[in-house]
């Protein structure tokens, strides 16, 4: 394992970072001694910052998000002034790792700062707020405040005790009822929200972006309007898919909860779906499961019998890891990570894997249940930090995945390896199901992973509107509900105004942590499962591959692992699967016998395709 990166001093610093001859053209040398003091000066803040915002994720008070607030200034600042100093050397013929390097400084944060001091503190404390108003969220059904925590106990119910209800209440007014109590929690984020919108697109002009979702966009080896191209074209791929679902779970709602809760042929109502943000359905796999294609098991009754507890189950993550050929997880792994909910503090649970120092520093944030979701996102977020312990030998502004959408893709790759096989293979399951049972196996995979799809999509389509000045404050409601009826086919279940914010209820939107990574992430995890299982020498249907103690393909995965984000993503892309393109017939191929029964299901119902 490598030791830290050198750190550069003050005056080197200075020195690399100020023109050499600011009278005359600048040298190629110059540029690439600027980026080398760069990249050392943004890791040595992205550390302190990346230990400012663990503290406050795991321990939120007032002064923690103060500190985290002031630790994320100064990166954003950093980069604010970096960037401008870059622009000197636009329009020179530069070496491709400079030139790259150069491009990744601007890309580096993903809320830029405006240069004014005092705008950024300002975009800086609206941040930290903005989380941390979603970590501390709770609904009160006495009426008590949706903030409060520890003087309401056993009044307020926190986002956990709501998922619950959402997964397991098969009652509409119940089920209603904690929807609407979440989602009264964002509200008082949208006068914040706009202002940060405006700070931040004004830091995103000063780098040279039309706005901050063009800055995103910016971000993928290609145009923003042509990445705007690049997901409508999987989008209209995998639709058929989404549709052919959409239309026989909606007939399966209808049969168990009546015309009067959901109509046969339009949106489905959100708070029937088993998920707050009806973004994963698994949980109404009861509803809809095909007949006579139980399993026969039951993954988290088997974690709960087996009594598997959360440390357990990151220990069967890390083995697969292990498996492939992949090295232990460092001590420290075990020693810092958060793996269950405090009972004594407010913290953000949302699920992440972190990187504090960019070397050896992994960890994962998460409130583990002994659940098969949970055991299925222990993998996701290990796929992270092995990802980052490969690329840990990289310069510091290449030390990331090719593009988002890969880091958010590989644990989800070897998710897909957790079938029924290695879960006999790892000893929790007695007997594989027979190839009759996979139908009722691929619609519970549909449920999490197709049914995504669409919800992926949409979160940025409506933040490049926001941040482009398409969609106006005052219409921030109304275009969220307009894009989630137009790609989900899904409406809200009471009645909504320009009095709500509900994309606030959304962590990603309150935390403005970019989502086309995720729906790319849908669309390459089943790319890189068909590479795996090819390299592996796997010939059956791709639901029943795993490549669980597959050394060989272990190795094709590490060796598009360790190149991070050092070349362009067709390039890592290609590395993986031999393919150059991004490519959703994968996941058409993955669960093309369930498209099928899906089919001859809605015509035998008379199901209306699309809403």
């Amino acid at each position: 394992m490598t030791a830290h990166v050198q750190k550069v001093t003050a005056t080197e610093q200075a020195a690399a970072t100020t023109p050499q001859n600011p009278q005359g053209a600048p040298t190629v040398e110059e540029a690439r001694a600027f980026t080398d003091a760069a990249e050392n000066r943004l890791l040595d803040l992205m550390i302190k910052a990346g230990r400012a915002q663990w503290v406050q994720e795991t321990f939120i008070t007032h002064d923690t998000e103060q500190i985290s607030a002031d630790a994320d200034q100064q990166v954003k600042a950093a980069v604010s002034e970096l960037a401008a100093q870059s622009r000197r050397y636009d329009g020179m013929e530069l070496p491709a790792d400079v030139a790259r390097k150069l491009k990744l400084i601007k890309l580096s944060v993903d809320i830029p700062a405006p240069q004014n001091s005092k705008e950024s503190a300002e975009l800086s404390q609206i941040n930290a707020t903005l989380q941390s108003d979603y970590g501390k969220g709770k609904w009160c059904p006495d009426g008590t405040s949706s903030g409060a925590s520890s003087g309401a106990a056993g009044k307020c119910l926190a986002l956990s005790d709501l998922e619950h209800i959402m997964a397991t209440s098969r009652d509409p007014a119940e089920l209603e009822r904690a929807w609407a109590g979440w989602h009264a929690i964002a509200p008082p984020m949208r006068d914040r929200y706009s202002r940060m919108v405006v700070l931040a697109n004004e830091g995103a002009r000063e780098m040279g972006f039309a706005d901050v979702g063009a800055m995103w966009r910016s971000n993928y080896d290609m145009k923003p309007d042509e990445f705007s191209a690049e997901l409508d074209r999987l989008w209209e791929q995998v639709r058929p898919l989404y549709v052919s679902l959409h239309a026989y779970v909606r007939t399966q709602l209808l049969k168990k909860y009546g015309p009067n809760v959901i109509s046969a042929d339009g949106e489905i109502p959100a708070h029937l779906l088993g998920n707050m943000w009806a973004q994963d359905w698994a949980n109404i796999y009861p509803l809809v499961a095909p007949p006579h294609a139980d399993p026969g098991y039951d993954l988290s009754e088997i974690l709960k019998a087996k009594k598997i507890e959360p440390v357990a189950m990151v220990h069967y993550g890390e083995r697969f890891f292990i498996s492939l050929g992949f090295a232990p997880l460092p001590q420290t792994f075990w020693e810092r990570s958060m793996f269950v909910k405090p009972q004594d503090r407010d913290v953000v649970c949302h699920a992440s894997a972190w990187d504090i120092d960019f070397v050896e520093d992994l960890r994962i944030k998460m409130c583990i249940e002994q659940s098969a979701e949970d055991f299925s996102t222990i993998h996701h977020e290990l796929g992270h930090n092995f990802y980052q312990r490969a690329y840990d030998t990289q310069p510091p502004l290449f030390r990331n995945s090719a593009n988002d959408g890969f880091h958010e893709a590989i644990g989800d790759t070897i998710a897909l390896s957790v079938t029924p096989a290695y879960l006999k293979e790892i000893g929790l399951l007695d007997n594989v199901p027979p190839e009759s049972s996979d139908i009722g196996l691929l619609m519970h995979k549909a449920l999490e992973k197709v049914a995504f799809l669409p919800f992926g999509l949409m979160i940025d389509k409506w933040r490049w509107e926001v941040f482009s000045g398409k969609i106006t404050p005052a219409e921030y409601n109304k275009r969220w509900w307009e894009l989630r009826k137009q790609y989900q086919g899904i409406a809200p279940p009471v009645s909504r105004s320009e009095a709500d914010f509900d994309p606030g209820a959304k962590y990603h939107v309150a935390a403005n942590v970019p989502y086309a990574r995720y729906f790319l992430a849908d669309i390459l995890q089943f790319q890189f499962h068909r590479a795996l299982c090819r390299e592996a020498g796997y010939k059956g249907p791709l639901n029943r591959c795993s490549i669980y103690n597959n050394k060989a393909a272990g190795a094709r995965l590490n060796k598009m692992l360790e190149m991070g984000q050092s070349r362009p993503w067709p390039e890592a892309l290609e590395a993986m699967t031999g393919e150059k393109k991004m490519d959703a017939t994968a996941i058409i191929d993955y669960f093309a016998p369930l498209k099928a029964w899906l089919d001859e299901q809605n015509k035998k119902d008379g199901a209306k395709l699309d809403w």
